[in-house]
């Protein structure tokens, strides 16, 4: 499967028992979401393998999973470090002023007065709201996601229109 067929939702930090377990940290929403998914995409450096999805627990600090064919401690922890994707094609369609983060990474922002600040590399949540991190030529810029700030999203156009100024 091509990369960009895939969305990123999570990582393997490392292995969870002697049984072939695998504890994950998931970037969803709702971690344990990706226990829907029968079929999860393993990858590293952009090549990626099909596992099949068999159990899984949530754990007081940890999601923790087993896939078919792995099976003992070595394999699990081998799997260290691979990202943990779906196909693109299973995620439901996102509701209106609604977006996946994965389809924000990259956009290019700009201020009503055209005034560019950044391009989308990363969000994260805080408590209040999720949070756009901007790379604005090395320099790091925080912009909260929300809709006092974000005044348009054009994921075709590639482009988020942002009220926020260049000195904030």
């Amino acid at each position: 499967m091509r990369s960009e067929d895939l969305v990123v939702m999570g990582y393997i930090s490392g292995a969870f028992g002697v049984r072939g377990w695998v504890k994950i940290h998931a970037d969803t929403e709702y971690a344990d979401s990706l226990f829907d998914y029968p079929v999860w995409w393993l990858g590293k450096d952009g090549s990626w393998s099909a596992y099949t999805f068999e159990e899984g627990a949530v754990q007081p600090k940890a999601l923790v999973a087993k896939l078919e064919g792995i099976s003992g401690r070595d394999a699990a922890h081998a799997l260290r470090g691979c990202e943990i994707a779906v196909a693109r094609a299973e995620l439901p369609a996102a509701g209106e002023g609604e977006y996946y983060w994965t389809d924000l990474i990259g956009l290019e922002v700009f201020n009503p007065a055209g005034e560019r600040l950044g391009k989308v590399k990363n969000l994260m949540q805080t408590g209040a709201n999720d949070v756009l991190v901007l790379d604005d030529h090395g320099k790091e810029r925080l912009l909260p996601f929300v809709e006092q700030v974000v005044l348009e999203v054009d994921l075709a156009g590639g482009r988020l229109t942002a009220d926020w100024g260049l000195d904030y």
